[in-house]
């Protein structure tokens, strides 16, 4: 089952992701909310649409914009709604 872990911290862990483009799209109910601030980052994808951003924060430590989403995705990514992916110091691993 794939987990996302962020310092020792797992942050998600689903056996119903969808992987695009390399990246494990764990369903939004599995993520821990706990640890995640709001980001003004955004950035556009041309067919997946808009992307915002997560910043992690646990225990005095922190990832800038380690985890995206598309709140509204566009029609050829509606796979992804509900959905985020990680990067940075995050990883994902299939047990």
């Amino acid at each position: 089952m794939p987990k996302a872990i962020w310092n020792d911290l797992v942050l998600a862990e689903s056996d119903d992701t969808v992987v695009v483009e390399g990246n494990h799209y764990f369903p939004r109910a599995s993520l821990r909310s706990d640890v995640l601030r709001e980001s003004a980052t955004n950035t556009l994808c041309p067919w997946k649409g808009t992307a915002s951003y997560y910043t992690l924060e646990h225990a005095g430590r922190q990832s800038p914009d380690a985890v995206w989403y598309y709140p509204d995705p566009l029609p050829a990514a509606e796979q992804v709604r509900d959905r985020v992916a990680f990067w940075k110091d995050v990883r994902v691993v299939e047990d």
